[in-house]
């Protein structure tokens, strides 16, 4: 553990100085986890590799800023969220009018739990995915990333119950794209079953 610090700090001594090959060095170490926490917020592969070329260019650009407390990962990590929110905020994609009175907060029964347990992580980010735009962006600010409604309010320039409301509605299309998912797998394994009887 030592042994990686040191050279976590080295390499990040060498970035700061500018040495191209500890730049590499850092985007080849970091680049995968960064790249999955891209695409949880992009529409499409294409958008997360340019959240990610945008985040590394803040991470050069800001590495002198990293104090050294806290996990390095959880800077990056950090940088990323901010890199794919700002560009869908240029883009005018994330959501801000959504009417706060009109949600049901939903609550996860036995059977949900379940049927999510049964997937598999590719098969939940591709779920994830299909989520607009606004309820993608909040779902993984609170449930993945962990910020609270207060924090996502003030990333997104959005109320803490407009959030609230569209973590609820992300919840409900998840519960209901989970649920189509599993009839159609249940009617196609039946239609199978009867074929071969």
């Amino acid at each position: 553990m030592e042994n990686k610090l040191l050279g976590q700090k080295e390499i990040i001594r060498q970035c700061l100085n500018k040495e191209r090959q500890a730049q590499f060095k850092l985007y080849e170490k970091y680049s995968p986890a960064m790249f999955g926490v891209c695409l949880r917020y992009a529409k499409n592969a294409t958008d997360a590799e340019d959240i990610l070329q945008e985040g590394f260019i803040k991470v050069f650009r800001y590495l002198k800023d990293f104090t050294g407390r806290g996990s390095f990962e959880g800077w990056l990590r950090k940088i990323m969220v901010n890199s794919a929110l700002n560009f869908y905020k240029r883009k005018n994609l994330i959501a801000k009018g959504v009417d706060p009175e009109s949600v049901q907060y939903y609550v996860a029964n036995e059977n949900d739990i379940n049927a999510v347990a049964k997937m598999n992580h590719e098969e939940l980010l591709n779920i994830i995915k299909d989520l607009p735009d606004g309820y993608r962006t909040v779902f993984n600010l609170n449930v993945i990333e962990g910020y609270s409604h207060k924090e996502i309010g003030s990333l997104l320039e959005i109320s803490v119950n407009t959030s609230k409301s569209q973590l609820s509605r992300a919840r409900r299309s998840l519960k209901r794209m989970v649920t189509e998912l599993f009839d159609s797998e249940e009617l196609r394994i039946s239609v199978v079953a009867q074929s071969a009887g």
